[in-house]
């Protein structure tokens, strides 16, 4: 397969009617200007705050992406970073391979004071396909779940429990502030890369209260993330998606309460395999 860089693909473009593209590559107005022969823009993902949609489509050509192949993924990875924060593992991780005998009882002591899920209560600002993902999960782990849109909404959520089990609830948003202010745990689900968490919300949630970041890099700043960590407002964070990827925020990076992955939300092979089913389909019924 050909690898095209991102500053060579206006010479390779018109090759193709079809340009499908993930979060890396930017079609911004100067590569959509060159299109001659493209009709059709396919983001192999959920956010296309990649792509000039708006523009695109005033040149004739259709944008559409995959919004619900990838929620799943993402949300398993949202609920991992949390079940690994609360039980230090992500901290344990880092320290058990220096200080394992030198450290092992304060450690241990001090790992010893995790917390358990249930009964706690999950707020999710955006409450798109994603968070609602993220939503079943914690009901089904006896989490109480409120929620921020915004746009209000009801959502009828039906919940896996196994062996052809399932159980049935809905969630009606809230406001912003009330799911600040009640959250142990907050995680994040806006689309776009645009700023949601500003520094007056910090200082409305719970002492304590636990970040977690899947969405997009720029949803939360980093610096004021740092910020509050350190103070020990937010006790811990989980983070995905960074402002610069790959991101140069070494405080982030080393900071003993985040626990870090590079922007791998939607890649498992279950995700990938019905993002690439989708996007043949959208192919397939192109112009039907």
């Amino acid at each position: 397969t050909e690898k095209i860089a991102q500053e060579n693909l206006g010479e390779h473009i018109n090759k193709f009617e079809v340009l499908t593209v993930r979060s890396a590559t930017k079609v911004r107005k100067e590569l959509i200007d060159k299109m001659t022969n493209i009709k059709l823009i396919i983001r192999a993902g959920v956010g296309m705050d990649n792509i000039d949609v708006a523009y695109a489509e005033s040149k004739g050509i259709a944008v559409r992406n995959t919004p619900l192949a990838s929620s799943l993924s993402v949300a398993e990875l949202a609920i991992a970073h949390l079940f690994g924060i609360v039980r230090f593992l992500p901290e344990s991780n880092r320290r058990m391979p220096t200080e394992g005998f030198t450290s092992f009882k304060e450690m241990k002591e001090k790992f010893s004071k995790g917390t358990e899920l249930r009964g706690k209560t999950l707020g999710l600002i955006g409450f798109g396909n994603i968070a609602i993902e993220t939503a079943k999960i914690a009901l089904g782990l006896g989490m109480n779940v409120v929620a921020y849109n915004r746009t209000p909404k009801t959502v009828l959520l039906t919940i896996p429990l196994g062996n052809d089990i399932s159980a049935s609830t809905s969630i009606s948003t809230v406001s912003k502030e009330e799911v600040l202010t009640q959250s142990d745990f907050i995680s994040v689900h806006t689309s776009g890369s645009t700023q949601s968490i500003f520094k007056n919300d910090f200082e409305m949630m719970r002492d304590g209260v636990v970040i977690i970041n899947c969405a997009r890099g720029g949803v939360i700043n980093e610096n004021e993330l740092l910020e509050f960590l350190n103070n020990g407002k937010v006790a811990a964070a989980g983070i995905d998606v960074f402002e610069e990827e790959p991101t140069k925020n070494s405080a982030l990076l080393n900071h003993p309460k985040v626990s870090l992955t590079p922007h791998i939300g939607a890649s498992t092979r279950e995700g990938q395999a019905r993002v690439g089913n989708e996007v043949a389909d959208i192919i397939i019924n192109f112009g039907k």
